[in-house]
């Protein structure tokens, strides 16, 4: 546009019209003005971009301020945290401290206190002495002076009176001889028993444990109240797979978003509330998905049994024992005797033997490990003959343990005789840990015991291959192999196990048997 009006002014120019000229004049004020005009405006675009730019900037520096007083009152708080955590830990350190000091101050006065009564013991011991020598030598000095007497009063030879005054001489010392000797074995023992009481309840003082009593059913809490529908299934299919899975009993009832889960097994129990749990979380609940679920808790259990061995063993700080003792040692914390954790007695067990050892100046390290692998046997699964005690000294013999240890674990019941006194220790010590006020419960365990006859005596018929006592022992549930046993099969099995529970248990009110059998066909297409 510009070229052509500079064109167009070229030709006025040249044809030197007076009209033409003032064309010209005006196309180049226009053209001188037009220039202005966008100089100006570039100008004025340039101004406001560079004080945009100015702002733009002065809102960076802002957010950069408040961003780097963030970061540094962040830094500060976590600064504040870590000081406070260290301040924690510092004083419980200061404290673990103290009462491990007080525990050894504790310890110095006992020794103090055993130390007086023992110089007591000497002084007393060297006066009875002095006391008895001054007695024989008086009735020596009597003696001579009697037989001075004899000698010059009848006529006597000098062995006939020898004689009589030996004879005389016997009989007075004898019953005071038999009196003083009574004297001290009667104190001898008195102060035995007093040590006795003194160390075991200054061990006893040491150890405070709570009583573990066994529940025999676990609560399940719900999401919302329509999972129960879910969990029962069409028709209950899905309550009787996962009751046949995992031999429990399940209780729904009207109690809000909570489902009871019943067994007297605590292993099987523990498995299904891990499976339950895991499938309400899932919320696909079907036969084939129970059994997957139901076969994972029983591999997370199994972590779970390796895990509590590892803890038990590292809370007695106990070193070099064979893995499997450790996994045996875990089984433990799902076995109960009379309600009471057979784990955590076989803890309490271990420390109060090791307390029971520092008292009497043993080794505290080989009392505290037969004490923690006395009940041991308890763990191993399996027909084999022989009690807990002897099975569990047989297995830890085979891994490596010493033959103290082993008759430690072989005699805790007197079944073998005691050859150390660590086996003396852990009798004591198993006794204490048993019979203190709200360890055991002996009608719970009587109660577990029918329930574990009544499953026994299902598998011992040929063809059973799964028995489970169920709502709380009224009803036995069989299942039985079905290439082995057929349909009429099934019926005399239920009728042959019906008759040695009526002939061979003792139960309140009736038991149901129920025997399952059950063919599954798999085939999968690809």
């Amino acid at each position: 546009m510009q070229s052509a009006s500079a064109a167009d002014l070229a030709l006025l120019i040249a044809e030197g019209d007076p009209v033409n000229w003032s064309l010209a004049a005006a196309l180049v004020l226009g053209m001188g003005g037009g220039f202005l005009v966008v100089w100006l405006l570039s100008r004025n675009t340039r101004r406001q971009a560079h004080l945009q730019a100015e702002q733009v900037i002065e809102v960076a520096r802002r957010e950069a301020a408040v961003a780097a007083e963030e970061i540094k009152q962040a830094a500060e708080k976590d600064l504040a945290t870590r000081r406070t955590a260290l301040n924690r830990e510092f004083d419980r350190r200061d404290i673990e401290i103290d009462v491990r000091l007080r525990e050894i101050r504790s310890h110095e006065e006992s020794l103090a206190a055993l130390d007086f009564e023992l110089e007591e013991k000497g002084e007393r011991l060297k006066r009875e002495a002095a006391a008895i020598k001054q007695a024989r030598d008086s009735i020596r000095d009597q003696a001579k002076s009697l037989r001075k007497r004899l000698e010059g009063v009848a006529q006597m030879d000098a062995e006939e009176i020898s004689a009589a005054l030996r004879e005389e001489v016997m009989i007075e010392c004898q019953d005071e001889l038999r009196a003083l000797r009574r004297q001290i074995l009667e104190r001898s023992e008195q102060d035995i028993n007093n040590e006795a009481r003194r160390i075991l309840i200054a061990s006893m003082q040491r150890l405070s444990s709570q009583p573990n009593n066994d529940l025999t059913a676990t609560i399940v809490q719900l999401p919302s109240e329509d999972m129960k529908g879910r969990i029962i299934g069409r028709e209950g299919r899905n309550i009787k797979s996962f009751e046949s899975s995992t031999g429990v009993t399940l209780l729904i009832d009207e109690s809000p978003q909570m489902v009871l889960i019943s067994s007297f097994d605590p292993v099987r129990r523990e498995v299904a509330r891990v499976a339950l749990e895991a499938l309400v979380k899932d919320g696909r609940i079907h036969p084939a998905n129970i059994e997957d679920f139901v076969q994972q808790a029983r591999d997370e259990i199994g972590l779970k049994v390796q895990q509590a061995g590892e803890d038990a063993v590292t809370q007695l700080s106990i070193n070099g024992l064979h893995p499997e003792i450790i996994k045996l040692l875990g089984r433990l914390k799902y076995r109960f005797s009379y309600t009471q954790n057979a784990l955590d007695h076989s803890i309490e067990v271990g420390q109060l033997c090791s307390m029971l050892a520092s008292e009497l100046g043993l080794d505290p390290q080989v009392a505290k490990r037969a004490g923690l692998l006395h009940d041991i046997g308890k763990g191993i699964e399996g027909d084999y003959e022989g009690s807990h005690a002897a099975i569990g000294a047989e297995f830890v013999k085979r891994h490596g343990e010493t033959a103290t240890v082993v008759n430690a674990i072989a005699a805790h019941h007197e079944e073998v005789a005691p050859e150390t006194i660590y086996a003396g220790l852990v009798i004591l010590a198993d006794t204490v840990s048993a019979v203190r006020p709200g360890a055991r419960a002996e009608s719970m365990s009587s109660y577990i015991q029918r329930l574990d006859r009544l499953e026994k005596m299902a598998k011992k018929i040929d063809g059973v291959r799964q028995a489970y006592a169920i709502q709380a022992g009224r009803e036995v549930r069989v299942v039985v192999n079905p290439n082995v046993v057929s349909d009429d099969q099934a019926g005399e099995i239920a009728k042959k196990l019906r008759q040695r529970i009526e002939d061979e248990l003792q139960y309140p009110s009736t038991i149901r048997v129920t025997v399952i059998r059950e063919s599954r066909y798999t085939e999968t297409a690809t």
